[in-house]
């Protein structure tokens, strides 16, 4: 085994390069932003779910990565740059993906992704774990397959082709990485440290909702002068997004007796639902930047405010699911909520306020993070 395996003793430890590397993903995020921002369509937001896919798959895959390199070695910080330096070409080719800069946006993603699981391969060489990554390499190839073939097709059928792509790639997992006549890699065969996924998922959580406060500072800013009404959608703002930060850490926020620990669990908890919570995480940025922007609501408007909330609830139900076996009648009737909220804003958007829109979302999710906390705390 390579001295550069992560030993037994520091098995949880979040090192300083794995916390270099988020950095990256701070652009990633605000980049991803401004392209929904800029492309307020159903194909506009059908081309931000694919990139997200896209970044989100390459931050995942660097999280457990990093569960078995020790990150104190001077190899593994220069394999983290490579790493970042590759998410960075995905990240400054992201307002053009589905334009001419789709090459870089996959050169990045492909570059990092063959890098990976040849790495692990080197580092854990007669280890079961290089054959699991041997497995993952190989439907990481033929995912990048379509991405490669992605590029040369006009927008459109990219959008498809990308698709597969994804697919394929978030497929791999579930599927245990079997390829047929090869072999496969299960779940309990990779031997995954709860705490350190926990805490690196947790920290890539704060790095989304850290594009509100972007966001929020940016538009208030643009604005010029902090009128009462600026002001006070920015207070509504900010408590939406204290709100949210308190609903995850209620439930996500540290690890629990009876939470199951399995690497099957811990796939579903942390490469599935988080990738929920946190694209959840993201749109409530940019649903806040619209309301801060905009004086009267739009269908769109609407849609995207509540969008937000929806999309993280759904991943809050695959983590309870994953990590808990059950599911909370609350994420149900919230959501139930929200949608009736979305009706009646899109049916009623010119008559509807955009701050009776800001308090009944408000009341929703501040609603369900007080009873959370309160479940918590007397379970």
């Amino acid at each position: 085994m390579s001295v550069l395996a992560r030993p037994q003793s520091r098995r949880s430890e979040v090192g300083p390069a794995e916390l270099f590397f988020d950095l990256v993903y701070v652009f990633a995020i605000i980049q991803l932003s401004h392209l929904l921002l800029h492309h307020l369509s159903w194909q506009g937001a059908a081309e931000t779910v694919i990139v997200f896919a896209a970044l989100w798959w390459g931050w995942n895959y660097t999280a457990w990565a990093m569960n078995w390199l020790d990150p104190r070695r001077t190899g593994v910080h220069l394999f983290t740059g490579v790493l970042m330096l590759a998410s960075l070409a995905m990240a400054v080719a992201i307002p053009h993906a589905f334009g001419d800069k789709a090459w870089l946006f996959v050169a990045g993603y492909l570059v990092a992704g063959v890098l990976r699981p040849v790495v692990m391969m080197v580092v854990y060489r007669g280890q079961q774990l290089a054959t699991n990554y041997r497995m993952l390499l190989l439907w990481t190839l033929g995912a990048g397959v379509f991405w490669v073939a992605g590029v040369f097709v006009e927008p459109n059928l990219r959008l498809w082709i990308w698709l597969l792509a994804v697919l394929i790639d978030y497929a791999a997992p579930a599927a245990n990485f079997r390829v047929p006549g090869v072999g496969a890699a299960p779940m309990h065969l990779w031997d995954t440290d709860a705490e350190h996924l926990a805490e690196r998922n947790r920290l890539v959580f704060i790095i989304a909702l850290g594009e509100s406060i972007l966001l929020m500072g940016g538009a208030v800013v643009d604005a010029g002068d902090l009128t009462g009404g600026l002001a006070l959608s920015l207070l509504l703002g900010f408590a939406g997004l204290f709100v949210l930060w308190w609903n995850y850490f209620a439930l996500a926020g540290h690890e629990v007796e009876g939470a199951r620990s399995t690497t099957a669990a811990l796939r579903s908890a942390f490469a599935y639902a988080h990738a929920f919570m946190v694209l959840g995480a993201i749109l409530f940025a940019v649903s806040v930047e619209l309301r801060l922007s905009h004086e009267h609501l739009t269908p769109t408007v609407v849609i995207v405010t509540v969008a937000g909330p929806l999309v993280y609830l759904v991943g809050n139900l695959l983590y309870l699911g994953s990590r808990f076996g059950r599911l909370a009648r609350s994420r149900f009737v919230a959501m139930a909520a929200l949608v009736l909220i979305g009706v009646v804003g899109v049916l009623t958007a010119e008559q509807f306020p955009p701050l009776l829109l800001s308090l009944s979302v408000l009341a929703v999710t501040g609603g369900l993070a007080a009873l959370t906390a309160y479940s918590r705390r007397s379970g």
